[in-house]
């Protein structure tokens, strides 16, 4: 080779292999970073689809472990596209839940989200299916019992001990002023009871519990024509949990921080 030319190649040659590692080291850059060890957990129940779905996308962008379960994980795949830990759950099932509470022994929970529920729409008493009315309860109220009763000793290992049952202003016996809707809002309201009952009761050891009505969103259960995106739906409850401290304890919140009546 001609020395003349020598020095020039060799430039031409350290820039072409910095050109073509640039990609590779701006992809690094921009991956989704992994959660910290000690970031804090969360486990969501129901989060295949709609508000569980986006609540694991969220807190998992935020930076925490995320548990999410699905009652069919296989099946889910949007969710097993984020970052996070899928873990089969079907929350009626007592057995299926106590599995899951062997898998975790031992295992800190700082934020538990009881997200998991059906809305069978019934607007009279002649036209409920008490086979329906039933496994509304089952999953809407007995769940979440069965879930926190588990889950509780992973509960009292975390740092933030918070326990948030997601419920609906269709709960509400004080705002319940057009009927409706049997099986839900009963399910809804003693999901309600069961809150501020448990609030009591752990009060002394720290527990935050409280419920939040996420508003209408545009999910499979909402409906394509409510006014609320699950974005903007997870956004707010996810304010609302981040600004509840001790005193909030035993509370009934809506995604926009506004208190519900009981």
């Amino acid at each position: 080779m001609n020395t003349s030319v020598k020095p020039w190649f060799d430039t031409w040659l350290l820039v072409a292999l910095a050109l073509l590692s640039a990609p590779f080291a701006f992809a690094d850059a921009h991956a989704e970073p992994s959660p910290a060890a000690d970031a804090p957990t969360v486990l969501i129940t129901g989060a295949n689809r709609g508000l569980g779905l986006e609540f694991a996308r969220q807190f998992a962008a935020a930076g925490w472990q995320v548990i999410a379960t699905a009652r069919k994980p296989d099946k889910a795949v949007e969710l097993k596209a984020l970052e996070v830990t899928v873990m089969p759950l079907d929350v009626a099932d007592t057995a299926n839940v106590d599995a899951l509470a062997a898998s975790l022994d031992g295992r800190a929970i700082d934020l538990l989200i009881n997200n998991a529920g059906i809305f069978p729409r019934v607007n009279s008493i002649d036209e409920i299916n008490l086979d329906d009315y039933k496994r509304t309860l089952a999953v809407n109220t007995l769940g979440p019992v069965i879930v926190t009763r588990a889950l509780l000793p992973n509960l009292r290992l975390g740092g933030k001990k918070m326990i948030v049952n997601i419920s609906s202003r269709l709960g509400s016996i004080e705002l319940n002023q057009s009927g409706t809707f049997y099986g839900y809002r009963e399910s809804k309201a003693a999901l309600n009871m069961f809150t501020k009952t448990l609030a009591n009761e752990l009060q002394s050891e720290g527990f935050i519990c409280a419920v939040i009505h996420p508003g209408w969103v545009q999910t499979d259960m909402g409906g394509k024509n409510a006014n609320l995106t699950p974005e903007e739906s997870i956004s707010g409850m996810r304010a609302v949990i981040d600004k509840l401290g001790p005193d909030d304890n035993g509370t009934y919140w809506s995604y926009s921080g506004e208190q519900v009546p009981w």
